[in-house]
């Protein structure tokens, strides 16, 4: 299997954003709240990356999803982007985080009829260590 790099990790990135917007899924129907989509999402990326290449997968004590390339991943909804603030320290806001960020921007729409959800990827977007800081 081949090793992840973040040049792969951004080709990825677009192929699954492209997949994804055409899946149906029950378990997000009448879902809103946006931590959960987002873990839905960066765990069901995860999985597809990891069919096809060996990585470091992040933990919450990490603090990044992938630390061996140093991205982490944001999920926000076009309709109401996220708000939390990466910066742990007035340091880092002036810096910047010391890692990358992949951001999916999505919009989320219910199908009453079929009882499912779809999130259509709008925009995928790999942000550089340095551009990072405010």
């Amino acid at each position: 299997m081949a090793r992840l790099t973040q040049e792969l990790l951004c080709n990825e990135a677009a192929v699954f954003s492209a997949l994804e917007s055409q899946h149906q899924e029950s378990s997000l129907y009448g879902v809103t709240d946006g931590k959960a989509i987002g873990t839905y999402l960066e765990q069901k990326f995860k999985l597809y990356l990891k069919e096809k290449y060996n990585f470091l997968d992040g933990n919450s004590a990490s603090g990044i999803d992938f630390p061996d390339l140093l991205v982490d991943i944001k999920v926000t909804s076009m309709k109401q982007p996220q708000s939390s603030c990466p910066f742990k320290s007035a340091r880092q806001k002036i810096f910047g985080l010391g890692y990358s960020l992949i951001i999916f921007v999505y919009q989320k729409l219910d199908d009453s009829l079929n009882r499912t959800a779809s999130l259509k990827i709008i925009r995928t977007i790999f942000v550089s260590a340095e551009r990072t800081g405010d």
